[in-house]
């Protein structure tokens, strides 16, 4: 956890440090939106299905590659007497473009806290995405990990898609 604290603190800093480029429209959003998702894995044996928002700002640092930190929640509905639980991620995240409107690729990286799990608060978050983009929206497939204290491995395969708030 100390690790990727120190790793997550060092990525902010770069982002902003030094940096003498004017946050504007262009280059600067906040991303608002939906996720829906299949549990894999051992997941799938104690969750059904799982719905989610998500919350980015991002950093355009050159027209095609974009920084920035997420959160959201993730709620996975309990299947066989297990309870409902949820997963609050915290993570930074990178993402390509390979063009100004078309596909990306993206990489959360970070840690998912848990919520209504007993003796476990949570783990390494990873979210790969492959995506397509707009001036507006962005639509993605997804493969969300995360790796808790325990060594249950929290996964789900999915469909996401945000909303692009612009800086005035």
């Amino acid at each position: 956890m100390k690790t990727l604290a120190l790793l997550f603190s060092l990525f902010t800093f770069g982002i902003f440090y030094g940096q003498n480029t004017e946050i504007t429209p262009d280059n600067s959003w906040f991303k608002l939106g939906v996720t829906a998702g299949m549990p894999v894995g051992d997941t799938s044996d104690f969750s059904t299905f799982a719905l989610g928002a998500d919350v980015r700002g991002q950093y355009l640092v050159n027209p095609n590659f974009g920084i920035g930190i997420a959160s959201g929640y993730h709620h996975f509905f309990g299947k066989d007497e297990v309870d409902d639980f949820g997963m609050i991620p915290l993570a930074a995240f990178g993402r390509y473009y390979f063009d100004e409107a078309g596909w990306f690729i993206g990489l959360d990286v970070g840690y998912g806290f848990l919520t209504n799990v007993e003796n476990n608060s949570g783990g390494l978050y990873l979210n790969p995405q492959l995506g397509y983009n707009t001036y507006h929206w962005n639509f993605y497939l997804y493969y969300q990990h995360a790796e808790t204290e325990n060594s249950t491995k929290i996964q789900t395969i999915g469909l996401g898609v945000t909303y692009n708030i612009r800086f005035k």
